[in-house]
């Protein structure tokens, strides 16, 4: 159990209440009576969801923290340490100063009972990251991350919330230095643990979904777009500067390198991606064998460097090298025949299967149940007849 290294003075909480009363507006009044007829009967529950109410109120914001140290404080260790917590989290956000901030993130991290409540602990050092990111303490951020994903990788079960605290945190830090599949990775958790449509303003989903977008395409790891691109949050771009960003994400997930020169012109809307198109340029190559790969059934996947030329619109000299940087990603498993410039694949990587994509695998179900089904009728004659 935390210890309390700096112990709160004595509270009136009584005198405290009474001159809360006098100075706060008439709209928050009722608040206050509450309060003190729930602390007095020791309905801490009750008390936790009535101050919960209080600090969402409009009126409440230059009275939060306040009320935080000046009552709460009394009674804390009483109190569901998780919400408690929370509570702590939304107070401290009304903390214009960034040394005040994040030593009451502190303090608070000191006092609650972590041990009792591992998931408050996980909030808290998430919630101090957020604070140190803010505030330009990179180093800080890395550490509080990865004391947090210590505790939470530990846990088999976590409140939505504690786990949207952690993986938004994680995004963030990961956008701040432009590593883009730690990103990728942490922001969509971050959306699986919340509700975009109401936990994100419009203008935060449509900037989520285009920074999503920018890390699909520059993550030198990501070559399967299909679970962003089956994401609500794409929607955000829709009718906006940005929609080409998605047409571009589709495009990408097809390896179609004819749509992707088309929208290519595009490019220097969004200049990072304009000085990275080398890059970008191998990976839809990339995408369009793994593509064409994943077309082709079992038996016909020895392919010659002809054909991958022909598909990735590449020169027949560069062939050799795409197909040996698909097998380093391990984007595909197979061999290399040089003398005869083909390309035997045996495996490719899994993948998020787009609508269009599942139905062509369909198909190829159907094929060979069709196939199986006359092996079956080949092979029953000889069967009754040796029996």
């Amino acid at each position: 159990m935390a210890v309390d290294k700096a112990k709160a003075p004595k509270i009136d909480v009584d005198e405290f209440l009474t001159l809360a009363i006098s100075e706060t507006p008439q709209e928050l009044h009722p608040f206050f009576e509450s309060f003190r007829s729930l602390y007095s009967r020791k309905l801490w529950h009750q008390l936790t969801n009535k101050l919960f109410e209080f600090f969402d109120h409009p009126l409440s914001k230059p009275y939060r923290v306040d009320v935080f140290n000046k009552f709460v404080r009394d009674f804390e260790s009483r109190l569901n340490q998780l919400r408690l917590v929370e509570m702590g989290v939304k107070v401290s956000k009304e903390i214009d100063n960034p040394v005040t901030h994040l030593q009451f993130l502190t303090d608070l991290l000191e006092r609650a009972n972590t041990e009792k409540s591992p998931e408050a602990h996980v909030l808290l050092l998430s919630s101090l990251a957020h604070a140190k990111l803010l505030y330009g303490d990179h180093e800080g951020t890395k550490n509080d991350i990865d004391a947090a994903w210590k505790v939470l990788d530990e846990l088999s079960s976590v409140d939505p919330s504690v786990n949207a605290a952690y993986y938004g945190v994680a995004a963030d830090y990961y956008k701040s230095k432009a590593e883009y599949a730690p990103y990728y990775k942490n922001s969509l958790l971050y959306l699986a643990c919340i509700d975009p449509a109401k936990d994100l303003t419009a203008e935060e989903r449509l900037l989520r979904a285009h920074d999503l977008g920018i890390a699909a395409f520059l993550g030198d790891t990501i070559y399967n777009f299909g679970e962003l691109l089956m994401h609500p949050i794409l929607d955000a771009l829709d009718s906006t500067p940005h929609e080409w960003i998605k047409k571009l994400l589709f495009t990408f997930n097809e390896g179609n390198i004819g749509k992707f020169e088309a929208l290519s012109p595009l490019f220097p809307k969004e200049p990072i991606l304009q000085e990275n198109y080398p890059f970008l340029r191998q990976k839809i190559c990339l995408m369009a064998l793994i593509e064409s790969v994943f077309k082709r059934g079992a038996y016909d996947r020895t392919m010659s460097f002809q054909t991958i030329a022909e598909e990735t619109h590449l020169p027949l000299d560069e062939v050799e090298h795409l197909v040996m940087k698909a097998l380093s990603l391990k984007l595909i498993k197979g061999s290399l025949d040089q003398v005869d410039q083909t390309a035997q694949i045996t495996w490719v990587q899994p993948r998020v299967l787009s609508r269009e994509q599942i139905g062509q695998l369909a198909q190829r179900l159907a094929a060979w149940n069709s196939k199986l089904h006359q092996v079956e009728e080949r092979i029953a004659p000889e069967v009754l007849v040796n029996s």
